[in-house]
């Protein structure tokens, strides 16, 4: 069997543990999951084993000896799956297999502290998946600090040091638009007009946009969870969710456009190449920089509203006496709320800000796991003004360090900076810029299938900003475009 081969059956593995990832996400009963953890923790170490073996070595070495000299896509996946097979055989199976049983138990617990606001019951857990988040740092290496070992497995390519560059610069700049959207959102911004918004009327008008914008449901779907989430179970098996508030219709739509964003990314993935560098995601940054765009930039936009505005007046009656500038003002508002996944644009990063510190002070020895709440608390407050009420709107809110996610936070900002420098490059493209003007964005996405999508995980995340914009990841364009929607 050649290392192709193996890459396949790799794939086949992780597949099917993303299959019942996602349906622990979505229909597992609670009481099945300690078991599935165990599913889960099975799959992970088979996968790890099979990726680590002396013959997966051999027929790495073997394709790596033959003639590439006229194959550049070879030679970038045969390049990535060394990169890949040299982190992976650093970590132990029985450190693999540990990792899955700590993060599916985590989860369950997580989400039933999240519930009461109770961090103290899942503060042993949150030990737990810390000390093996440093155990594999040591044992992958880093020059700077653990948090570097971490990142790579997000955002390869990419320093801890080059993220805190980044967001040094952005931070006072960030900082004040946030202020001034805030204090000019809370003398104009109306509010909706009352619900119900009824679910199914959502579920329809949400598919229609999200079949417009190129996703294809015919190798996806949309479901419904707490927590909205893309996940691909496999070649041209994209899922995404949302959740659904029957007093604000956006709140699913944003959810849906959001994670379409993901969604068409991984769609437009070499379907061929599943498995295969040439056919994944190259990073977190990367993914997030695509639903960032189209939740932002695109469906934040005023064209965009041009347009199916009339239509969500068909689809919701109470808006037929909404003005569009009101509806406007409504999606441009900006408030200071303490949970990060209702955030506005203008305040979003003041989040990431925060969890991008707190991840590097626990992973350096410097905060430890009781005092979490403590640091969250008087962080929150000089950057928002305000504490969070409880733990469940501070330290408890996001489901990541229960997944065993840390090192994940700082990809979020990453992929807001990059989607904008995307943006900004596709719309230099006339025909581009005209096709958007007038809300058609099947070209911008043409686009992105061709800049980004295409190249999978065969170039670095910041080699492939460059190539696709002329430059490397910059917060210029990012800030012009939170100063030209808050500001101007």
């Amino acid at each position: 069997m050649s290392i192709f081969e193996k890459v396949h059956e790799l794939a086949v593995i992780r597949a099917s543990a993303e299959v019942i990832g996602w349906d622990q996400e979505t229909y597992l009963p609670v009481a099945a999951h300690a078991y599935r953890a165990r599913q889960l923790a099975w799959l992970s170490s088979q996968a790890h084993q099979l990726a680590t073996s002396e013959a997966w070595k051999k027929d790495l070495e073997i394709a790596e000896s033959s003639d590439l000299a006229n194959d550049p896509k070879l030679t970038a996946n045969l390049r990535e799956l060394r990169r890949e097979f040299d982190r992976a055989t650093k970590l132990p199976v029985e450190l693999i297999a540990r990792d899955s049983m700590a993060s599916s138990l985590a989860k369950h617990a997580w989400a039933d502290a999240r519930a009461r606001s109770d961090f103290s019951s899942f503060a042993p857990h949150l030990e737990t998946l810390l000390e093996i988040a440093r155990e594999k740092a040591d044992l992958w290496g880093y020059s700077g600090e653990p948090y570097d070992a971490l990142l790579e497995g997000y955002e390869r390519g990419t320093s801890t040091a080059t993220v805190a560059r980044l967001f040094d610069t952005m931070r006072p700049a960030v900082r004040k638009i946030a202020a001034h959207a805030v204090e000019i959102s809370s003398s104009y911004a109306p509010g909706l007009p009352d619900g119900p918004y009824p679910v199914a009327a959502q579920q329809l008008f949400n598919a229609k946009v999200a079949e417009a914008i190129g996703f294809d449901f015919n190798a996806g779907r949309i479901d419904t969870t707490t927590h909205p989430f893309c996940t691909t179970l496999g070649p041209r098996d994209v899922r995404l969710t949302t959740r659904y508030m029957e007093s604000d219709f956006t709140s699913s739509l944003f959810g849906v456009l959001h994670e379409a964003g993901h969604g068409l990314y991984e769609q437009g993935l070499p379907a061929v190449d599943f498995g295969l560098p040439s056919g994944s995601a190259v990073s977190l940054g990367i993914h997030e920089s695509q639903s960032r765009l189209w939740e932002n930039h695109v469906g934040r936009s005023r064209t965009f509203w041009e347009k199916w505005y009339p239509v969500a007046q068909e689809s919701f009656p109470q808006l037929a006496g909404f003005p569009l500038e009101n509806f406007l003002r409504y999606l441009w508002r900006a408030e200071f709320s303490p949970i990060r996944v209702e955030a506005d644009e203008a305040t979003y990063d003041l989040h990431i800000l925060l969890r991008f510190e707190i991840e590097r002070q626990m992973l350096n020895g410097g905060l430890s796991v009781a005092d979490v709440p403590a640091m969250w608390n008087e962080n929150f407050r000089e950057l928002f003004g305000f504490a969070p009420p409880d733990d469940r709107h501070g330290c408890l809110q996001d489901i990541h360090w229960s997944m065993g996610g840390l090192g994940y936070f700082a990809t979020y900002t990453l992929g807001n900076i990059n989607s904008a420098q995307l943006f900004a490059a596709a719309r230099k493209d006339p025909s581009i810029a005209t096709s958007i003007d007038q809300a058609n964005y099947l070209p911008l996405l043409g686009w992105l299938r061709k800049s980004v999508h295409a190249h999978g995980a065969t170039l670095d995340p910041p080699e492939l900003i460059r190539q696709a914009t002329g430059s490397l990841p910059s917060t210029e364009a990012y800030l012009s475009h939170l100063k030209s929607r808050y500001i101007s």
